[in-house]
């Protein structure tokens, strides 16, 4: 297993979007909100992540497809 650290830039179009329900869903990882701030303009949160690093690589190409930057610390 891997845990990363990551900040993630959620834009707007996803205000009405259950996205970590969808990662939780979705992909074999856990998600831990470290801090996180949204409005009607844009989002971000930190998110500690764990799980394989395939897993990983796949989530974060899913969260790219959507148009989330993806920052790891």
């Amino acid at each position: 297993m891997v845990t990363k650290t990551v900040e993630l830039n959620i834009p707007a179009s996803f205000k009405d979007e259950p996205i970590f329900y969808q990662i939780i869903k979705s992909f074999k990882v856990v998600p831990n909100i470290l801090e996180a701030s949204f409005s009607t303009e844009m989002g971000w949160a930190i998110v500690k992540i764990e799980g394989k690093q395939e897993e990983l690589e796949r989530l974060f190409s899913f969260l790219r497809e959507k148009g989330v930057q993806i920052n790891v610390r």
